[in-house]
């Protein structure tokens, strides 16, 4: 996996704990509502809405939360927004490609959070398809380690179409192609095996290596985007060494 995905699944860590709690829970929620709005309020025949509260419930999201979500999303419950999704491109320092997803209400303040953060923070935002042809659309679902093994995972679900099994350090990670990503994660339950989250991503087809410098001026660009309450999540086609992502740890 490339090194934002690395840093991305140690900072999902950490969000549990600091300050932002709050704001991923509010992402979620919304992720929630977007989901029920589209493919109704029943999970069970919703996989979109499956997922999104399987990893709320993952990150501590209280069950009445998530209830109220789902219910304003269906309609069953006054109060739910009218989310549009959008889709920004830009650079990083470094030549860094960067794909950003909002989800908001309000277009024009989901643009202008983008913008300022991009330019405050040494990048440059682009023509729409000038970066999204790096990234392809992926299924990405994330195994926690305890209980399995690599070749547990792999037996599972290689015949539900999954494309490589990877070891993230503290869990594993199934790449599939996005239409296969549903099958996959059905197989991993059939098997008896948990997982954390299972998400449709933009996925790099190339990477910029980074030193340390370069991944911090990286590294600083995505945290200023996930700080606005539109942006839903970042994508960046960098890749760093072990050593690079372990000396930005020790500057947290």
């Amino acid at each position: 996996m490339s090194g934002h995905s690395k840093w991305a699944t140690t900072k999902h860590k950490k969000a549990l704990v600091d300050a932002k709690r709050g704001k991923l829970f509010a992402k979620l929620i919304k992720n929630i509502e977007v989901a029920a709005r589209t493919g109704g309020g029943d999970p069970a025949g919703n996989p979109t809405l499956y997922d999104a509260v399987q990893k709320a419930r993952k990150s501590s999201v209280p069950a009445d939360n998530i209830d109220r979500a789902v219910k304003r999303g269906s309609g069953a419950e006054a109060g739910g927004a009218e989310y549009q999704s959008i889709l920004y491109e830009g650079y990083a320092p470094g030549g860094v490609a960067v794909l950003v997803e909002c989800l908001t209400d309000n277009r024009n303040r989901a643009a202008s959070d983008v913008r300022v953060a991009f330019t405050r923070n040494g990048g440059a935002m682009a023509d729409p398809g000038s970066v999204a042809y790096l990234f392809s659309r992926k299924g990405v679902v994330v195994v926690p380690k305890e209980g399995t093994t690599e070749d547990d995972v792999m037996l599972a679900v290689l015949d539900a179409g999954a494309e490589e099994v990877t070891d993230s350090g503290e869990s594993f990670e199934v790449l599939t192609e996005a239409t296969d990503l549903v099958p996959v994660r059905q197989a991993l339950q059939d098997a008896g095996i948990e997982y954390d989250s299972a998400d449709v991503v933009f996925y790099p087809a190339t990477e910029v290596e980074v030193d340390v410098e370069g991944a911090r001026k990286v590294v600083r660009l995505v945290d200023a985007l996930e700080d606005s309450d539109d942006v839903q999540s970042v994508y960046a086609n960098f890749t760093a060494s072990d050593a690079v992502l372990a000396a930005l740890e020790a500057e947290e």
